[in-house]
């Protein structure tokens, strides 16, 4: 039998912290809470319920969520962000590893809500992550925001049934602000590291809606589908638009 630390990061979320805490408890032996000074009632409901309940300035996702598992008090790390929770299913797969873990890590897919509809097509799903690992196989990498577990050489990762289920977006216009927000930070963080051309621009979002709203059948979901499939290709348009500005200018 294994012990596991649930970890995660926060910022003002009250109308969240509460579900995804009660989704670990009785399942992780500890949970752990790294927050960024948030301003409303996630402290109290956190405290309320429990968990050890840290706070740091808030210098990026991936240094903040590995700063997060340096608390973590087993050598077993659960992560989550506070607006996802675990399905029945995946607790259950999630309590086959405490009885025999057979890897260092593991992963299971993220189903991810538009408007209070789960969205069961496009990229969004099967949405495969990496969230429980042993500490010495992986850290947190990729670049910020889109951050993802990178796990050691050699290391065999495990996919587990169930769910990280993802409440996301409350409405388009949170959706399409959101891609523009992360096109923004990709373009800025990949400056003179990445190339972009006006024919790289047309033929990457050209086919990103393809892929999603043709391909990955996002036209099933109606307008919903159709909403997200053109938010991924704006998120597209958005990135190397940006960039090939940035990229354009010394320094």
């Amino acid at each position: 039998m294994i012990k596991i630390s649930a970890v995660i990061i926060t910022y003002n979320e009250e109308k969240n912290i509460g579900r995804c805490i009660d989704s670990l408890i009785g399942l992780v032996d500890d949970v752990i809470v790294l927050d960024s000074f948030s301003t409303d009632d996630t402290q109290k409901i956190c405290e309320e319920k429990g968990v050890k309940f840290h706070q740091r300035v808030f210098e990026g996702h991936i240094q903040q969520k590995n700063h997060a598992v340096a608390h973590a008090t087993y050598d077993y790390v659960l992560s989550l962000d506070a607006d996802e929770y675990l399905s029945p299913e995946l607790r259950r797969s999630i309590e086959g590893v405490k009885a025999q873990s057979t890897h260092q890590a593991y992963s299971m897919n993220r189903l991810s809500s538009l408007r209070g509809r789960w969205i069961y097509v496009t990229d969004w799903y099967p949405d495969r992550k990496i969230r429980l690992w042993h500490k010495q196989a992986a850290s947190w990498g990729g670049y910020n925001p889109h951050d993802k577990v990178v796990v050691k050489p050699a290391t065999k990762v495990k996919h587990l049934d169930g769910n990280i289920l993802h409440v996301a977006y409350d409405s388009v216009d949170e959706l399409f602000r959101k891609a523009y927000l992360y096109a923004s930070l990709f373009a800025k963080g990949n400056q003179h590291k990445i190339g972009s051309s006006t024919f790289k621009i047309l033929y990457k979002t050209f086919f990103s809606f393809f892929r999603n709203y043709f391909l990955k059948l996002g036209f099933a979901y109606g307008f919903d589908g159709l909403a997200i499939s053109m938010s991924i290709a704006t998120y597209t348009f958005a990135k190397y638009a940006i960039l090939k500005d940035l990229n354009s200018r010394k320094g």
